[in-house]
């Protein structure tokens, strides 16, 4: 019930700004102060203030509050940890990598001897301005291309 009179009078006291704001000219903004004095009238008349007072000093809702909030915990705990370890088809997929030790052969069939020959020609750097490129140069001839 003491919801429902502050409610009230916020209401009242919005309505008496709005028709000074109105007296002084300034229709539009009278309008709009009106339009907000008029919500907790509104929410007072649905009933829905009455529920959110009976809802905020009920146990038995805040258990529910306390339900909720632990589903939504453990749902992103959840997804954190599938985005780390990746899907069952990631995994899957990754299977085969992992009985062979991740080596991969290089493009053109080259084993790891190419690698050792392409390291020190990545690691110069050339005269004049096109050190930016070096290393895209690197890692365009480290795949090949």
């Amino acid at each position: 019930m003491l919801a429902e009179t502050v409610c009230s009078a916020v209401a009242a006291a919005g309505l008496g700004i709005a028709v000074v704001t109105a007296y002084r000219k300034r229709f539009l903004t009278a309008t709009r102060i009106a339009a907000y004095a008029l919500v907790p009238a509104g929410l007072v008349l649905t009933g829905a203030v009455a529920w959110i007072a009976r809802t905020a000093f009920s146990p038995s809702a805040w258990a529910g509050f306390g339900v909720l909030g632990l589903a939504w915990l453990l749902f992103m705990t959840t997804r954190t940890v599938e985005r780390r370890r990746g899907t069952r088809k990631e995994r899957a997929a990754a299977a085969p990598e992992a009985v062979t030790g991740g080596a991969r052969p290089a493009v053109g069939g080259s084993t790891g001897a190419g690698k050792a020959s392409q390291a020190p020609a990545a690691g110069k750097k050339q005269a004049g301005g096109d050190d930016d490129f070096s290393d895209i140069e690197a890692i365009l001839k480290k795949h090949g291309i």
